[in-house]
């Protein structure tokens, strides 16, 4: 066993749009943004992960940031390639004679395309991947939070990710009906950068959007522990000239509004799909929220008086998928019906 594990590397990898999560030997060794920042002249990788993240908007000519997924699908496949080589180098920093063979399990999301798809097996494939198998992000959502998958009851997971929204219902192993929406946490960033814009005239960029988003966020405009104002500094658009505006949390939820709406209607309209017998069962056990988009403050809630349905947050729901990936990894014999 020793030798042989010395010649193979078995990984689990989240690959998402805003955070990359690689489970080796059953603990997270790297969770890092999903960015790049390449160096235009040679083509060579210059940093990645939180470095990268640190020059997003800072850099020179020269340089370039780069987030190789978009709406949970590969956009930029060089790059791509180039991060998750780079982030499965993490792993084992030191110097190896030969690079051990990669048996990796993949996340990808309910809505992809054959293309798609292939885009990501590629990817890890030439990333130095042996055996690369995909499962779905709602399926592994429902794995990692520790749902029985394969009981004969009905199973709701909504998983909101940085590039789409993952909405499911599993039974008996498999997903009975699921919407794939490409609304999530980077519509709620872009929506944070508008308002800004327009209402306090102030220009900020994508990593300001998502602290606010982060310190203020919130799905409702009345909370029970509502969160103190968040100080943002900009240039005004106008005069150019620099000005402090505190935020608060109720103006923030206003401008979420629509989006969050949008989600809402895509899981009412998921729930419309679902068998009787199921929707039943969902009612009972409720619904679990994944994906760093279920910290929103106040979404459960106003999901529930939505929908009539209780929503649980499940545990650590940034790592939900990535815990879900893991354990299909150590059991890809007994969930090999979940895997491509």
């Amino acid at each position: 066993m020793g030798f042989f594990t010395f010649l193979t590397q078995e990984i689990a990898i989240d690959l998402g749009t805003a955070n990359t999560i690689i489970i080796y030997n059953g603990k997270v060794v790297v969770d890092e943004p999903s960015v790049v920042t390449i160096d235009m002249k040679t083509e060579k990788l210059v940093a990645i992960g939180e470095k990268a993240r640190q020059m997003q908007g800072k850099t020179h000519a020269n340089l370039k940031t780069i987030r190789p997924l978009q709406d949970g699908v590969i956009a930029d496949f060089n790059a791509a390639e180039q991060m998750i080589r780079g982030m499965i180098k993490m792993i084992n920093p030191k110097k190896r004679f030969f690079s051990p063979a990669l048996k990796m399990v993949i996340c990808i999301p309910s809505g992809s395309t054959e293309v798609e798809i292939r885009a990501v097996r590629d990817s890890s494939e030439h990333a130095g991947g042996r055996d690369v198998y995909m499962i779905y992000e709602p399926m592994a959502a429902a794995i990692g939070i520790g749902l029985d998958v394969e009981a004969p009851e009905g199973n709701m997971v909504v998983d909101i990710g940085g590039g789409t929204t993952e909405i499911a219902v599993i039974s008996l192993g498999g997903i009975v009906t699921n919407k794939s929406i490409r609304i999530a946490g980077d519509d709620l960033t872009a929506d944070i950068m508008e308002y800004m814009r327009h209402q306090h005239n102030i220009k900020i960029g994508e990593r300001t959007a998502e602290d606010i988003k982060i310190n203020v966020g919130a799905a409702l405009s009345e909370l029970d522990e509502p969160p103190g104002d968040y100080i943002v500094r900009g240039p005004n658009q106008m005069t150019a000239l620099p000005i402090e505006i505190p935020v608060s949390y109720q103006e923030i939820a206003h401008c979420l509004d629509k989006s969050i709406s949008k989600i809402e209607t895509a899981i009412l309209s998921a729930l419309e799909q679902t068998p009787p017998e199921l929707y039943a069962d969902i009612v009972t056990r409720g619904i679990w929220l994944a994906g760093g988009g279920a910290l929103l403050r106040g979404l459960d809630k106003r999901l529930f008086d939505k929908i009539n349905i209780p929503f649980h947050i499940a545990e650590d729901p940034l790592r939900a998928v990535a815990r879900g990936t893991g354990v299909a990894l150590k059991n890809v014999d007994k969930f090999s019906f979940l895997l491509r």
